[in-house]
């Protein structure tokens, strides 16, 4: 036995196979890519559940040709995509008119009132928000569901009674718990809203929940509930305590507070505008 030459002959086949396997995969995906565009009528569905296999294929092979081929049936993919989605907006904007209510905004994003609708053709789902806060989890897109999960939604949300002054009062009790809680005040006296709002869902349980701590006593207090009512507060944000007219004061967040939705929360400004703030106070007059 040679030895030496042995060695040598597998540190080849070694240095080879993953070039092999590469190019095993990257025909294999370059096949079925070539079957899907070579259908009559190009189904961007399955162009999109493939185009992963695809992309994946050409960077491992880091081959020019394949990268150009990859980039090519995405752009179709995409282009298939675009034109299913308009036809789903479509069709979805005629159901919501025939109900009196306009339908603004151009795929992915749909706009009914204050809720967005996400659209993920790809995935051939969609989901709803108000401002940055999902409503729902992804739903498959039917147009009877959709707009019965917005109508939900719209309900549980928007149409729930809000006593803003309230509101704005209970906002001023969590916030100076929060306060209490701390040796030194911060500076401005400013407190993270996302604290806020933990310390008011806390100041709202019961004492049923207290004597007996558990999910099913625990009555919950939904983020985007919060939201909303901070988007009312905004239009009325004074409170009467401690013998003075106290002002609510937002702080916009910075880009890594905005990153963080631990740290931020994006009061909408319409459907699709608004802005990210990280603490409140309030101040006296």
């Amino acid at each position: 036995m040679n030895t030496a030459l042995l060695a040598q002959l597998q540190a080849a086949q070694s240095a080879l196979e993953p070039q092999y396997h590469a190019l095993h995969s990257a025909v294999a995906a370059l096949k079925r890519a070539a079957a899907l565009a070579g259908e009559e009528t190009l189904d961007a569905i399955a162009m999109h559940k493939h185009l992963a296999k695809l992309q994946e294929a050409a960077v491992a092979l880091n081959d020019p040709t394949l990268d150009e081929a990859a980039a090519a049936f995405a752009g179709q993919t995409q282009e298939g995509l675009d034109s299913l989605a308009f036809e789903f907006a479509r069709d979805l904007k005629h159901v919501f008119e025939r109900r009196g209510q306009e339908v603004q905004g151009r795929p992915p994003t749909l706009v009914v009132d204050s809720l967005a609708l996400q659209i993920d053709m790809g995935a051939r789902k969609a989901q709803w928000f108000y401002g940055r806060e999902a409503l729902t989890k992804p739903l498959p897109l039917s147009l009877d569901a959709l707009v019965k999960s917005y109508d939900q939604q719209r309900k549980a949300v928007m149409q729930r009674p809000v006593d803003v002054s309230a509101f704005v009062a209970e906002l001023y009790r969590a916030w100076q718990d929060q306060l209490a809680k701390r040796q030194k005040p911060p500076a401005g006296k400013r407190i993270n809203v996302v604290e806020v709002y933990s310390q008011m869902t806390l100041n709202r349980q019961s004492a049923r929940f207290w004597n007996s701590p558990a999910r099913s006593t625990f009555k919950d207090y939904e983020r985007a509930h919060f939201v909303y009512d901070l988007t009312l507060a905004q239009a009325a944000p004074t409170v009467e305590a401690d013998g003075k007219i106290q002002h609510l004061r937002l702080g916009v967040a910075t880009k890594s507070q905005a990153d963080n939705p631990m740290r931020s929360i994006w009061l909408p400004q319409g459907a699709l505008d608004g802005e990210y703030y990280s603490d409140l106070t309030f101040a006296a007059e």
